[in-house]
C-alpha cells in the first residue's frame, strides 16, 4: 500500500483477503487507487498488518480493509472487508497516527490517547489479558500523554513513547508474553523492536553512529554554554548563557547583522536581554548549536514569538511541531490565539481543527472566554461555515 503526496491511497499485490481494497479478492499486479469509501477523503497516514490495511483521513477518521479474523480492523466483528470500512467505534475522537502489528492495531489521538484492538495472543493489546478485541479499547489511560506509537507487520510487539520521553513495550518480547505496558530504559521506540521483537526488526529506519570520535555537530552541542571556551555572555533574568560569537554569526542572520560592525574590539562581553524569558532565550541559543528544541508547549509559544521576531523559519516550524504535540482541551484556544498572533498558518489550522473536533469541551474552558473579541467572532464564524454547530 502506498500513500501519495495528494492524500490518495494506492494498493497492489496479493489480495486473498481483500487487503488491496478493490472490492474483490483478485490479485492486483499494478498499483490501483483505493477509491471506494475514500473517494472524497484526504488520507494522511496508512499502515499495514500481515494481510490487512488501515488508513487515517485528515479529519481523524480511521478506515480498515482486508483480513479481519482476529478483529484487527476494529469493526466489532471478524468478517473480512474487501473495501475500506470506517471504524464507527472511534467516532468522536480524532486519530493522528495508526500502526499495525501482525494481527493487531494501535491508534493515537490528537489528545494523546491510545487505543488498541485485534489479536492478543501475546498481550500485544496491553489490556492485561490475552483476549482478542474486536473493537478499539482505550489503554494506558493512567499514564501521561502518549506522543508516539509503534508496531511492525512482522511482529506481535507494541511500543509507545510518552511526552516526557518514557518508552513502554508490551506483547511478544523475546518470546515472553507481556500483557501490560512495561517501562523500559530506552529513549526511542525503535530500540524496542531491535532488542525485544521476534524477529528483531526496525519499524522505521534507524541510523547508528559507531565511531567513538565527536562529529562537528556533537562538538558544537558539547560546547554550548561552556564558560571555558565562550567569548560572549548573554544575561537573561539575572542568569548568564555562555556562547561563541563565531557560531552565532554563522548560524543566525540576526547576530550576523549585530556583529557586522562590532566583531571583535568593540563587542561587549555581556549582552542584556529583557524582552524574552531565560528558558526561551536559552532554548533559542541552544537551537543554534544543536538544531533541536526541547521545551513544553507553553514555553514554545514564547520561542515562537522569538523565532518570528528573528525571522528564524526553521525554528518557527519546530515550535509549531512542539505545540501540536502538546495541545489539550485546556490550552487549545490559547495556542490558537498565539498561532494567529504570530502568523503561523499551519499551526492556526491545526489548532482550529482541534477546537472544532472538541468544541463542547473547549468552549467550557477559561481560555475560550478570555479570547480577544475579534478573534472569538472570527472563530465562531469560521466554525459555523465548517458546520460545527449543526445537530
Amino acid at each position: 500500500v502506498n500513500l501519495s503526496r495528494d492524500g490518495f491511497v494506492f494498493a497492489w499485490g496479493y489480495n486473498n483477503c481483500g487487503q488491496v481494497g478493490s472490492g474483490s479478492t483478485a490479485n492486483q499486479p499494478t498499483p490501483r487507487k483505493v477509491s471506494i469509501c475514500l473517494q472524497n477523503k484526504a488520507v494522511v497516514s496508512i499502515a499495514c498488518g500481515q494481510t490487512s490495511s488501515m488508513a487515517v483521513a485528515d479529519n481523524g477518521e480511521v478506515y480498515g480493509w482486508g483480513y479481519n479474523g482476529n478483529g484487527q480492523l476494529g469493526l466489532g466483528n471478524n468478517g473480512n472487508q474487501l473495501t475500506p470500512c470506517r471504524l464507527a467505534a472511534l467516532q468522536g475522537v480524532c486519530v493522528l497516527q495508526i500502526v499495525c502489528g501482525y494481527a493487531h492495531s494501535l491508534a493515537l489521538t490528537d489528545e494523546g490517547l491510545l487505543y488498541a484492538w485485534g489479536a492478543n495472543t501475546y498481550g500485544q493489546l496491553g489490556t492485561g489479558n490475552k483476549s482478542n478485541q474486536l473493537s478499539p479499547v482505550h489503554i494506558m489511560a493512567e499514564k501521561e500523554r502518549i506522543v508516539e506509537i509503534a508496531a511492525c507487520h512482522s511482529t506481535h510487539t507494541s511500543a509507545a513513547k510518552t511526552q516526557s520521553g518514557q518508552v513502554y513495550m508490551w506483547g511478544q518480547c523475546r518470546g515472553q508474553a507481556v500483557v501490560l505496558p512495561h517501562l523500559t530504559h530506552f529513549s526511542c521506540t525503535d530500540d524496542v523492536f531491535a532488542c525485544f521483537a521476534t524477529p528483531a526488526v526496525m519499524w522505521r529506519l534507524l541510523s547508528m553512529e559507531h565511531d567513538d570520535f565527536l562529529t562537528v555537530a556533537q562538538s558544537l552541542k558539547k560546547e554550548f554554554d561552556s564558560p571555558e571556551t565562550s567569548d560572549l555572555k548573554f544575561s537573561v533574568d539575572g542568569r548568564f548563557i555562555h556562547v561563541h560569537k563565531a557560531v552565532l554569526k554563522i548560524r543566525c542572520e540576526h547576530f550576523r547583522s549585530m556583529f557586522q560592525s562590532h566583531w571583535t574590539e568593540d563587542m561587549k562581553e555581556v549582552i542584556e536581554i529583557d524582552q524574552f524569558s531565560y528558558p526561551v532565550y536559552r532554548s533559542f541559543l541552544e537551537f543554534l548549536y544543536t538544531d533541536t528544541v526541547d521545551l513544553p508547549p507553553e514555553d514554545a509559544i514564547g520561542l515562537l514569538d522569538l523565532a518570528t521576531s528573528y525571522c528564524e523559519n526553521r525554528l518557527k516550524r519546530l515550535c509549531q511541531h512542539i505545540i501540536k504535540r502538546g495541545i489539550t482541551v485546556e490550552n487549545a484556544f490559547s495556542l490558537l490565539s498565539a498561532a494567529v498572533r504570530y502568523d503561523a498558518e499551519d499551526l492556526e489550522e491545526f489548532c482550529f481543527r482541534f477546537c472544532v473536533n472538541h468544541l463542547t469541551e473547549v468552549t467550557q474552558t477559561a481560555a475560550f472566554w478570555q479570547m480577544d473579541g475579534n478573534l472569538l467572532k472570527e472563530f465562531i464564524c469560521r466554525a459555523s461555515r465548517c458546520g460545527a454547530f449543526k445537530n
